[in-house]
């Protein structure tokens, strides 16, 4: 094989790969918008890697970040109002890969980053920002803060001067 084949070779070799490179990360992006179920939960402390400050910063400012506890303290629940509770003093109850039980998921015991930011497991595996939820609203928080909640907790939105 001359120079010439050889160069042109490694040159399709490198489209295919960019191409195959595009559509994969494509699909998991289409596949994550509409809500495909391969993306679960991995816990707060899988972001520690990459986002040390705001891991740090959530941990020591934010509330959520140890919310269980609040559930803990409260003996007199009965199972079925503990399992209203943890919709939002979990990370992903009810939902793929989230929180079962302090015994199956303890790193989902709390109101963690993916509560506001989405399921993170694929993110954590390629980094890709669209991956995630990277810019939170309102009614992003409207979620567990809805009108009957919001004056009983005297709600004060992260996303206005919050830990990140």
């Amino acid at each position: 094989m001359n120079n010439h084949n050889r160069v042109v070779s490694s040159i399709k070799v490198l489209i295919f790969t960019l191409a195959m490179i595009f559509f994969f990360s494509h699909g998991i992006t289409q596949r994550l918008a509409a809500g495909d179920s391969t993306k679960t939960y991995v816990g707060s402390t899988a972001c520690k890697n990459c986002h040390e400050n705001e891991f740090n910063n959530f941990m020591a400012y934010s509330k959520k970040s140890h919310s269980f506890s609040a559930i803990a303290k409260r003996k007199t629940l009965t199972e079925q109002e503990k399992k209203n509770c943890f919709e939002c003093h979990t990370t992903g109850y009810g939902k793929p890969g989230g929180f079962k039980s302090l015994e199956e998921t303890p790193e989902l015991k709390d109101t963690g980053c993916e509560v506001c930011h989405g399921p993170g497991s694929l993110h954590a595996q390629t980094g890709d920002p669209r991956l995630i939820i990277e810019k939170i609203t309102l009614k992003d928080c409207e979620t567990c803060h809805d009108e009957t909640r919001v004056s009983s907790f005297k709600f004060k939105p992260l996303i206005y001067g919050g830990v990140h």
